[in-house]
């Protein structure tokens, strides 16, 4: 049986978003997210000879990822000369905090203005905004970053998912966000425990639909020199996009999350339309061949609990089947609503019900928290305030919070 295609060789029926602008770099480009080569080069351009290049990006990358540096004027191991050279062509900037939401549970949520589109080298289009989550917890802290203004994707369930593709991010706007956060927690100072402990990729946007610049962002954030966070301690979570899942463990070595949902193509076709371009079968072969995955490195699938859709015990039991031989644990969601949503979350018995399954055939299954609903941060419901809610959405929210 052949299947039709679209004019751009998907499944026909297939919604997969395009980018709409690209990056443009300032005038004065930030030396956030730049690999030690990249810092080299830089220096290199502002007349730093080439026999000192690599010691002084080491010195500017000290400076940057372990003291957590916002100018250059603090760089007193470095010399004034070089110091005044790059603050004229560079700078350390981070992204812009437009507005900080913290809520009851004490999850904070960062709205960052990054540039917009500059196509003819003059003026800039208007600034993109994307949010960044930081969710404490009693042994951990975990920061969500996003990946894309708005997101390739149009998963139904999903708050982002309703959101245009404006861009993808560049390595340092994804870097950018971990620096923010530090900023605003204060999370520099070399003495206690680190506030921010953990990194997921589960915020706007599809990593492994901007690879390259989630790539190098993360190995820029796991690097001992600087911020040093374990790769063990970093999660990318993506919805399936086969291809570049293999890279991810080559090229990364991080942590790997699968969004799955479903247990059937045509109800995963209709959850998460990637299946139909990436179905189960494949999707799963990929997660068993997976670099490094093992008992100890256990891949991560992400279920969301949505009411009478994929919450039966029939459901839980075709799960175990199909994850049989995969060194995984199975994190169940409770369905975070969100205004115009057509979904509902599962009722708590059943989810205690479908965990008990699940957990009984031998799998870990954790039902995690929903943290930070009141302000639209929770799992699945992030989405720019570019596109700003009604009255009448903001008082439904508001209701949601109260009921919860």
């Amino acid at each position: 049986m052949t299947t039709a295609l679209d004019t751009r060789g998907n499944p026909a029926g297939f919604v997969e978003k395009t980018p709409e602008e690209r990056y443009a770099a300032p005038e004065k480009p930030s030396l956030v997210g730049l690999s030690r080569a990249e810092l080299a080069a830089a220096l290199g351009s502002v007349g730093v000879p080439a026999a000192q290049q690599r010691m002084r990006a080491q010195q500017i990358w000290n400076w940057l990822y372990v003291r957590g540096a916002s100018d250059f004027a603090r760089m007193t191991s470095v010399s004034k000369g070089v110091r005044a050279a790059l603050a004229e062509k560079f700078t350390f900037a981070r992204p812009e905090v437009v507005a900080e939401q913290v809520s009851v549970d004490g999850t904070r949520k960062w709205l960052l203005r990054l540039p917009g589109e500059n196509p003819g080298g003059k003026s800039q289009e208007l600034p993109h905004e994307v949010e960044c989550v930081y969710i404490p917890e009693t042994d951990r802290g975990t920061l969500c970053v996003s990946s894309q203004v708005g997101c390739t994707l149009t998963c139904t369930f999903c708050h982002t998912g309703t959101q245009r593709l404006v861009r993808n991010l560049t390595a340092g706007e994804i870097v950018g966000q971990v620096m923010v956060a530090r900023d605003r927690l204060d999370d520099w100072t070399q003495e206690g425990p680190r506030l921010v402990t953990n990194i997921v990729m589960m915020g706007m946007g599809e990593p492994l639909y901007n690879f390259e610049a989630v790539r190098d962002a993360l190995l820029v954030v796991a690097d001992d020199a600087g911020i040093a966070m374990s790769k063990r301690k970093i999660t990318l979570s993506t919805s399936g996009v086969v291809p570049n899942i293999a890279r991810a463990g080559e090229e990364i070595g991080v942590m790997l999350a699968i969004s799955l949902h479903a247990v059937r193509d045509e109800l995963r076709d209709e959850l998460v339309p990637l299946n139909r371009k990436y179905p189960i079968a494949e999707l799963l072969d990929a997660c068993r061949n997976y670099p490094g995955v093992s008992n100890a490195r256990r891949i991560t699938f992400e279920y969301v609990m949505l009411k009478g859709v994929n919450d039966s015990l029939a459901d839980a039991k075709a799960l175990v089947k199909l994850l049989k031989g995969i060194p995984a644990k199975i994190n169940l969601i409770p369905f975070n609503p969100w205004p115009g949503s057509r979904y509902e979350c599962s009722d708590w018995e059943q989810i205690e019900k479908f965990s008990e399954y699940v957990f009984n055939a031998g799998y870990s299954s954790p039902v995690r928290t929903p943290r930070g609903r009141d302000i639209l941060a929770a799992c699945g419901q992030l989405k720019s305030a570019t596109e700003k809610l009604s009255v009448r959405e903001r008082m439904a929210l508001r209701a949601m919070a109260m009921t919860d």
